[in-house]
C-alpha cells in the first residue's frame, strides 16, 4: 500500500507541472503572435494599402448623398437606396469573379484592378450632378467591394499559412479598415466645409491612387501558385 502512494503523488504531481507549463506558454505564444505579426513586411504594407484604401472609400457615398440631397430632400432617401442597391446588385457577380481570377492571375493584380476604379469614381463624381448618372458611377462601388471583400481575405490566408495566426491577422486588417473609414469621413467633411465637394472627391481620389501605387510598388504577390509559375517563366528565360 504505501508503494503506491508515492507513485500517485507523482502522477499527479508531473500532471499539475504539466498544466501549469502549458498555462505560462499561453501568453508568451500571444505575445510571439503578435510580435511576428508585427514584424512581417507584407502585412505592413498590406495594412498601409487597407487603410488608404478605405480611406478613400468610405466617405464618396455619404458625400453622393449629400450632393443629392441639396434641392431634392424629399427624393434624396430614394435615390441613396438606388445607390446602394446598385452597388450590392454589381458587387455579387463581381465577388464571384474575383475568386476565379484570383486563383488564376494571382492575388495583386486583381487588387489592382479593384483599387484602380476608386480615383476613376472619385473624379466622374465632379463632372455630373445628375441623380441618374450618380447612380450609375456607383457600379463602380460594386466592382471595387466585391474584389477587395474576396482578394483581402485571400492575401490574409497568404500570408498567415501555416503560422495559426490567421484571425489575429484578419482582425488587424478589419481594425485597419476601421481606422481609414474613420478618418475619411473625418477629413472629407472638413474638405467639403471650407473648399466644397469637388474638392473632398478629388482629394478622396488622389488618397485612392495612393493606395494604388503602394499596392503596386510595394506588395509583393502573395499566391504561392503565381509566385513559383513567375518562378518558372523566369528561369526559362534565362
Amino acid at each position: 500500500m504505501r508503494s503506491k502512494n508515492p507513485d500517485r503523488r507523482s502522477t499527479a504531481w508531473s500532471s499539475r507541472a504539466r498544466a501549469e507549463a502549458r498555462s505560462n506558454r499561453k501568453p508568451s505564444t500571444c505575445i510571439s503572435s503578435v510580435r511576428a505579426l508585427l514584424m512581417d513586411r507584407r502585412i505592413g504594407i498590406f495594412g498601409l494599402c487597407v487603410v488608404l484604401i478605405q480611406f478613400a472609400n468610405a466617405a464618396m457615398l455619404p458625400l453622393v448623398g449629400q450632393v443629392l440631397s441639396q434641392g431634392n430632400d424629399h427624393s434624396a432617401p430614394l435615390y441613396m437606396s438606388a445607390c446602394i442597391i446598385t452597388a450590392q446588385l454589381v458587387m455579387m457577380p463581381v465577388a464571384a469573379w474575383a475568386g476565379r481570377a484570383c486563383t488564376v492571375h494571382g492575388r495583386k493584380w486583381v487588387l489592382m484592378i479593384g483599387f484602380s476604379v476608386l480615383p476613376i469614381r472619385g473624379v466622374l463624381y465632379t463632372l455630373t450632378g445628375d441623380p441618374i448618372a450618380l447612380i450609375a458611377i456607383e457600379i463602380l462601388d460594386g466592382v471595387g467591394a466585391g474584389i477587395f471583400g474576396v482578394a483581402a481575405v485571400l492575401v490574409v490566408a497568404d500570408l498567415t499559412g501555416g503560422t495559426g495566426r490567421f484571425n489575429l491577422t484578419n482582425g488587424a486588417i478589419g481594425t485597419a479598415i476601421s481606422l481609414g473609414a474613420s478618418l475619411s469621413h473625418v477629413v472629407s467633411g472638413l474638405i467639403v466645409h471650407h473648399l466644397g465637394y469637388d474638392a473632398a472627391f478629388l482629394a478622396l481620389s488622389a488618397v485612392a491612387s495612393i493606395a494604388l501605387g503602394c499596392l503596386w510598388i510595394a506588395m509583393p504577390e502573395t499566391s504561392d501558385t503565381r509566385r513559383h509559375g513567375e518562378g518558372r517563366s523566369r528561369a526559362g528565360h534565362r
